[in-house]
């Protein structure tokens, strides 16, 4: 089972985490399942977009909808949860309140809750987003205008990568033995390749 473009679980299995020296292919092996199974069709989508006026750009939606699956990801991630079923406004809600990058602008818990019914979970059940909400590829991240919440996907994205470049030269680091240990209980599991229904 590939686990990530180019590796097997098998090469996962092979690591000795309890040797630092291992610690750089282990970052590796996640950022190429991050970057390439997602972050780079993200990117790509965003590319193509910006060949356009602001007007007719149509990737909006499949954005922000894999960057909302992302944003869970890593979250879980970041504390060592193997089964998120049920934890997904919790994942996102955090997320979203206390990362550098998004906490400027999610502000309240109202605000980030509304964000994930209104779009995490209206592009992920129901390909549509809710509420009075707009995903635009202009402006700040996010824009609270009355009931009107806009999303700069473009942001969004941006945002997202930069915590998870600082995630990744956290755990390239090492200081931070607990966010090791939470990456190392996710990674395992997911090497294991179990599905618990």
């Amino acid at each position: 089972m590939q686990i990530a473009p180019g590796t097997d679980a098998a090469d996962w299995k092979k690591l000795d985490l309890d040797n630092p020296g291992d610690w750089g292919t282990a970052v590796s092996i996640f950022e190429r399942r991050i970057r390439g199974r997602f972050a780079d069709a993200i990117e790509f989508l965003i590319a193509d977009d910006e060949t356009r006026p602001a007007t007719e750009r149509r990737w909006g939606f499949a954005v922000l909808g894999i960057d909302c699956l992302l944003v869970e990801t890593l979250q879980a991630f970041r504390r060592g949860l193997t089964d998120t079923r049920g934890k997904s406004k919790e994942l996102c809600v955090q997320f979203l309140m206390e990362r550098t990058s998004f906490k400027p602008f999610f502000t309240s818990q109202h605000v980030a809750t509304r964000f994930y019914y209104e779009f995490r979970c209206g592009l992920a059940h129901n390909a549509q987003v809710f509420g009075d909400g707009r995903v635009w590829s202009v402006g700040p991240l996010l824009a609270v205008r009355g009931t009107q919440i806009t999303v700069n996907r473009t942001a969004f994205h941006q945002a997202f990568i930069t915590e998870l470049e600082e995630y990744l030269a956290a755990l390239r680091n090492g200081t931070d033995l607990e966010l090791r240990a939470n990456f190392r209980t996710k990674m395992d599991f997911i090497a294991e390749g179990k599905f618990q229904p």
